[in-house]
């Protein structure tokens, strides 16, 4: 069975994209087949796997679910991109932003890209969706098409009061579009573990939604390592194995394998 996670939040900069990177490739190193796909008109993802220019790009996530729009055979393994560590993606860039406005007219809208993955699936054992940062139609299709619902929030005020939001957009495609949708957990990133403000905002997290949503046990510490692997296109399993990011993602890892059994 393949598990379908969307990495989720409509705040930018709280560590989407290097968790979905980080994650995947961990759960690599642990054996598992994993396929992350990029539903981010900004080409984070891409980068950070190191393509270079996203843009020039001839076959994106734009074109495959264009594809399934216009009731097109996909090929197999059509835009898949093998990468060094283990895990296979599927790139964007900023055509994906144009697709989602002409999404509007489109019959079954919030489904294409769920129509997508029930044919590629069957392949791995996870696939990881790197949602954009808004609540748009790309990120709803992500929604809609996942299991569950990954959530990076960065330990500070304002990230921490747009999560609201979230779960509320969350229960709603719950409700109406995917009722097998749940949230895995919140996720705290770029912890200043020197700073009382970042403890304080952890506990209050955990006060305020902990009895309702799992809080993950292990936090993501404040690196600027973490912000270095983008720029060499490699995770932080490579760029820096025994610091405390590795060491952070490595727990994440061991968690949602405890959760599979």
């Amino acid at each position: 069975m393949c598990r379908v996670i969307a990495v989720a939040n409509q705040k930018g900069g709280v560590g989407k994209t290097t968790t979905c990177v980080n994650l995947g490739i961990g759960l690599a190193r642990a054996g598992k087949k994993v396929l992350l796909i990029e539903a981010d008109a900004q080409g984070s993802m891409a980068v950070s796997l190191g393509i270079e220019e996203p843009d020039e790009l001839d076959v994106t996530l734009v074109n495959i679910m264009e594809k399934v729009i216009n009731d097109e055979d996909v090929e197999p393994g059509e835009g898949i991109i093998h990468h060094e560590e283990g895990i296979d993606f599927i790139p964007a860039n900023i055509e994906l932003a144009g697709l989602e406005t002409s999404l509007v007219n489109v019959m079954s809208r919030e489904t294409i890209l769920r129509q997508y993955l029930d044919g590629v699936k069957r392949r791995y054992d996870f696939v990881i969706t790197d949602c954009m940062p808004s609540l748009g139609m790309i990120t709803i299709n992500a929604l809609v098409a996942a299991d569950d619902v990954l959530i990076p929030v960065e330990a500070a005020y304002l990230p921490v009061k747009g999560l609201q939001q979230l779960i509320k957009t969350i229960g709603r495609v719950r409700r109406r579009l995917n009722p097998a949708l749940d949230i895995m957990g919140i996720l705290l990133t770029k912890v200043d573990r020197r700073t009382n403000f970042a403890r304080d905002i952890s506990v209050q997290i955990r006060e305020v939604y902990g009895e309702r949503v799992h809080i993950f046990e292990n936090c993501i510490p404040l690196s600027v390592k973490a912000a270095e692997t983008t720029a060499e296109g490699k995770s932080i399993y490579l760029h820096d194995p025994k610091g405390i990011v590795a060491r952070g993602y490595f727990s994440l890892t061991q968690e949602v394998l405890a959760d599979e059994k």
